[in-house]
């Protein structure tokens, strides 16, 4: 037995090389993959095929992960689904599937794969990292045996979940995430009873990871940031161009602003399936951002970050606009969906305004001034405050200025790519209950602009300066991730969802 005092020198010892090891900054990379689908993706495979269309799909990711090496990577992260692609049902998707253990087992697939029997996908990934001293993130699909006779035990007898997988730069497992809310078209897929919070140390920094939609909700968002701690999070996705407030670049871009944390985000790039756009996003700046969707091809991303990014003071809000009277306007207010919420609007009549609209606790102040007001494009100042209900259950507080598909009123809230109205400056503000804020700046032609605005302690998203193209979208999209769906609330979901579906696309219609 080593004795205790020997121990505690091993303890200082190894606490004092980690340190004097750490990085103050790391070079981050993340791969936008055009995803490899299945001939058809109801086909139902053998391990074979499976594997097969794996490899190829390998086969690209390998290529991006030697690149990313070669430019000094420490870590790259690869899209939700970029290893197999879409599939739709249970049964499809079981060919696909492997073991994933726990990493507290202490295992390197790349030397030990026979160690949880047959893991090609796990020692192809783990000797990717290995091979090329990298962090690898990579998101596959795990199974988990369980007893038939068990009311919760799926039919085929096994537990299905989307699943990330990280290896350290030796090939070592050293996380296993699975994702927690499921779109509607993810019924392939079983949900862990309870969010996981998982996390992991590094040289560079501390990590946490989430999948997709994850990062809308309270449990496992909330607690890695604030009570964990992490510096940066792992984001696999496969999101669609969802104009106007989740569209991916701007929202991923605000929320690392909002969150204060470092954020890499993978999407997959599939044009036919509105999926692109991945970044290097910091919590003052953006590093890196890909967004194409006309070129079929897939993007890396390799850009240098804080290990440790430096957190400025927290946001106040709702300061300025509790501080302030309403502005007066004789202008009438009327409603209008917005990704299926009812937002309340008013028309931006002039080219210089000062404009309140409110709902429920929710007040919005907006000052303007724009270049021209121009008879060819309607712009509205909105508010939302409530429960959305669309891709999942979460309540929102939206401030947001918004041009109009049309000069028609009721075409406001629609996607939109394209603009003309020059913004010489503008504010806007509301008073949130949440401290939870995303600043999005969206310009003609879908450009992010995160450093053409500033926000300033009192709650104001303001431009003084004019910006560098026409404005689409100015948004203060409050989640109040602490507020829950009341227990006696219903929401006749099968009925919600087939109309969500059927307004989806044809809202998406008069754009792609």
């Amino acid at each position: 037995m080593i004795p205790f005092q020997l121990q505690s020198y091993i303890a200082f010892f190894a606490l004092w090389a980690f340190k004097t090891n750490c990085l103050d900054t790391f070079i981050a990379a993340v791969y936008e993959h055009a995803v490899i689908l299945p001939p058809d993706n109801i086909k139902l495979d053998s391990r074979e095929e499976a594997l097969a269309l794996m490899n190829e799909n390998m086969d690209i990711l390998e290529e991006a992960v030697i690149s990313a090496a070669k430019q000094g990577a420490h870590i790259i992260v690869t899209p939700e689904h970029g290893i197999y692609g879409f599939i739709f049902n249970r049964v499809n998707l079981y060919p696909y599937l492997e073991d994933i253990p726990h990493p507290k087992v202490n295992w390197t697939p790349c030397t030990d794969d026979s160690r949880f029997g047959s893991t090609p996908v796990q020692k192809r990934l783990s000797c990717m990292a290995r091979n090329n001293s990298i962090y690898m993130v990579a998101n596959i699909g795990d199974r988990k045996s369980c007893d038939p006779t068990e009311s919760k035990c799926p039919s085929n007898g096994y537990y299905q979940y989307n699943t990330n997988v990280v290896y350290d730069s030796e090939g070592k497992l050293v996380a296993r995430y699975y994702k927690k809310y499921m779109l509607m078209n993810e019924a392939q897929f079983d949900t862990p009873t309870e969010p996981q919070l998982v996390t992991f140390d590094t040289t560079f920094g501390k990590f946490g990871i989430l999948t997709g939609f994850d990062i809308l909700f309270h449990d496992p968002v909330v607690p890695l940031v604030e009570k964990l701690k992490v510096d940066t999070i792992l984001l696999p996705v496969a999101w669609m161009n969802t104009l106007p407030h989740l569209y991916p670049t701007a929202f991923h871009a605000a929320w690392a602003m909002g969150m204060r944390v470092n954020l890499l985000v993978a999407n997959i790039h599939s044009i036919s399936n509105q999926m692109t756009g991945s970044g290097i996003y910091a919590p003052d700046s953006v590093k890196a951002y890909y967004f194409d969707k006309k070129s079929d091809d897939g993007k890396l991303l390799v850009s240098e970050l804080e290990s440790h990014p430096i957190v400025r003071p927290p946001v106040n809000w709702t300061l300025y606009a509790s501080s302030i009277k309403p502005f007066s306007s004789e202008q009438e207010e009327f409603k209008a969906l917005v990704l299926f919420d009812m937002f309340t609007f008013k028309e931006l009549i002039n080219d210089t305004g000062n404009y309140t609209v409110c709902q429920n606790t929710l007040c919005c102040h907006l000052s303007y001034k724009m270049s021209e007001k121009r008879t060819d494009e309607v712009y509205v100042v909105g508010a939302f405050d409530g429960l959305h209900i669309a891709e999942g259950e979460y309540y929102l507080q939206i401030c947001t200025l918004l041009k109009c598909l049309t000069t028609l009123i009721e075409t406001c809230g629609q996607p939109v790519e394209n603009a003309s109205t020059w913004f010489d400056m503008f504010s806007l503000s509301g008073t949130f209950d949440s401290p939870h804020v995303f600043p999005e700046l969206l310009l003609s032609g879908l450009q992010i602009a995160p450093t053409e605005f500033e926000i300033l302690s009192d709650g104001r998203i303001i431009n003084q300066n004019g910006t560098s193209a026409p404005v689409l979208m100015l948004t203060l999209f409050g989640r109040q991730y602490e507020k829950t769906k009341p227990p006696n609330a219903s929401v006749d979901l099968e009925t919600t969802s087939v109309m969500m579906i059927t307004m989806f696309f044809v809202l998406y219609s008069t754009i792609w």
